[in-house]
């Protein structure tokens, strides 16, 4: 290796491996916030003994940026909505980290803090993490060369309750919620979902998801609507589903019926379950050696996600 390329990519393993090293955060929006109402809401940000960031309240919705090596980038993004009920973001364990994993893919990566439904500061809170999801992809997709991503390659990740956001945007992409939608398509090229909330029906629905988007008593019609395996077509994007069968807070058959909706509409569906895992496993489910995001990466390479 020349002593110039040397010193790169030492440069570039330092800086990868700084944990100070500080990420580009774009917002989300410039000017007024779609469905935001004026308050003395601030955010907040806790550390729980266990570790890993939550945030809660978000009032200035933005993007974290996380690029991967020029050299084995391919052009493919992912946007990644944590989870956490729609009452708190687990931004580390279930966006920060995936996102450093998904550039060792060659993939960018952007952590999406997204609004959670709020009364105070919404005029309707049950539209406001969708305003933010389409909003995203927009984003990504008008500054795509700046990235050096493909506009056609932008997919979009959901854990639990973010996992019902993410299949709500791949569901709901045909008539963009908010007042101005603007051009662009807000259509993921693929959805990636771990242990997400899919139905609000009340046999499979997790109710504090469902209570804090769309309050205690929602409409059958609402209940239809953000029940996401009621909505697949066959425009719905290509799908890769990870559940554990032993999950006390989401039930596994959230994922079962927007698997068997995807078949039923021919929408193309990778499923993996394993037996144990509980909720919350995020990179690591710990009850076994197996690896999801080496499947997810095995997924994305045989779609042509992976090549430059």
């Amino acid at each position: 290796m020349k002593p110039l390329s040397f010193l790169r990519a030492v440069g570039f393993m330092l800086l990868a491996s700084s944990p100070g090293l500080a990420q580009q955060v774009i917002p989300l929006y410039t000017g007024t916030i779609p469905d935001s109402n004026p308050s003395e809401l601030q955010e907040v940000s806790v550390t729980p003994p266990g570790g890993g960031v939550r945030v809660s309240t978000v009032v200035q919705p933005n993007l974290t940026v996380f690029l991967p090596d020029p050299a084995t980038a391919n052009g493919t993004a992912v946007i990644i909505c944590p989870g956490g009920g729609y009452g708190f973001l687990a931004v580390d364990s279930e966006g920060n980290d995936v996102a450093k994993r998904l550039n060792l893919m060659g993939v960018a990566a952007f952590v999406l803090k997204y609004r959670l439904p709020n009364d105070q500061s919404q005029p309707d809170k049950s539209i406001a993490p969708l305003l933010d999801a389409q909003q995203a992809l927009r984003l990504v997709r008008q500054q795509a060369a700046k990235y050096s991503v493909n506009p056609e390659r932008i997919g979009l990740m959901g854990f639990s309750a973010g996992g019902h956001l993410a299949a709500t945007a791949g569901t709901h992409f045909a008539q963009p919620v908010g007042a101005s939608p603007g051009p662009e398509s807000v259509r993921p090229a693929f959805l990636v979902l771990l242990y997400p909330v899919i139905s609000f029906t009340d046999s499979l629905a997790h109710k504090g998801s469902r209570n804090k988007l769309l309050g205690p008593t929602p409409s059958a019609e609402q209940v239809r609507l953000y029940s996401n395996e009621l909505q697949v077509t066959a425009q719905t994007p290509p799908t890769f589903l990870v559940h554990a069968q032993n999950d006390e807070w989401v039930r596994v058959g959230n994922s079962l019926v927007f698997y068997q909706a995807c078949l039923r509409h021919g929408v193309p569906v990778e499923m993996h379950l394993y037996p144990k895992g509980s909720h919350g496993f995020g990179l690591n489910n710990r009850t076994t050696k197996d690896q999801w995001p080496d499947r997810l990466r095995n997924w994305l390479d045989a779609n042509g996600w992976l090549t430059k």
